[in-house]
């Protein structure tokens, strides 16, 4: 009879998922975690890999294995924000809204202003964060920022695709995160012959807009 258990993952990929850490006991180790993940024990779950004496007798070893809790409900991202904003070096409340899938974040305070700084950097740094430790998408603002980012944004690549399609020639974007490239796929393709692409690899790319009669390359 053909066997239909799953396989089991190998040590290897394993480890290559879930980071190991080391210490001469078990609060050592988690101690070690705590400092490299940059978050509180409470954040994350750990196994014992290995227990062991090490070479003479020189005391024991711990081994342990930590990945970072991940969050299905608006209620457990509510509880980790309100745990984030004790430590977090900035005065600063929130305010969590779901719609259908997504789970809405929106900032105020006396130092809201701060993450609107260098375009939304921090603000967009957060928004990076929860979508990584959250089940479900995250969207974070503050003081209307992605409306007016959006339109900024969708107007500027509007008066691009207009200019490539009047000259013929290719344009390159600056680097852009996802959800702004989002905005300018959507922007460049309402121009009638134009189209657009991402260029290049990781979290931030450049995006090429041409027309559509022009090969890409």
């Amino acid at each position: 009879m053909e066997n239909l258990e799953k396989p089991e993952k190998s040590e290897t990929a394993e480890t290559e998922e879930t980071p190991e850490f080391k210490g001469k006991n078990l609060e050592d180790a988690i101690l070690h975690a705590e400092h490299k993940l940059k978050l509180p024990r409470t954040e994350f779950e750990y196994e014992v890999v290995t227990e062991k004496t090490r070479l003479f007798g020189l005391g024991k070893e711990v081994v342990i294995r930590a990945k970072v809790k991940t969050f299905g409900k608006s209620g457990d991202l509510t509880a980790f924000l309100d745990r984030l904003m004790n430590v977090f070096p900035l005065e600063l409340t929130f305010e969590v809204k779901t719609k259908d899938d997504i789970d809405f974040v929106i900032f105020g305070g006396a130092d809201k202003q701060i993450l609107l700084w260098k375009d939304g950097a921090l603000l967009l740094a957060i928004q990076h964060l929860l979508n990584k430790i959250s089940e479900r998408k995250v969207q974070v603002d503050c003081e209307f920022f992605r409306k007016r980012k959006e339109k900024s944004l969708h107007d500027y690549t509007l008066d691009v695709a207009r200019r490539v399609s009047d000259s013929g020639h290719n344009e390159i974007l600056d680097l852009m995160n996802p959800y702004e490239r989002r905005i300018v796929h959507i922007a460049a393709n309402q121009v009638p012959g134009i189209t657009s692409e991402s260029l290049g690899e990781g979290f931030l790319k450049r995006v090429k807009i041409f027309p559509l009669n022009k090969h890409p390359r």
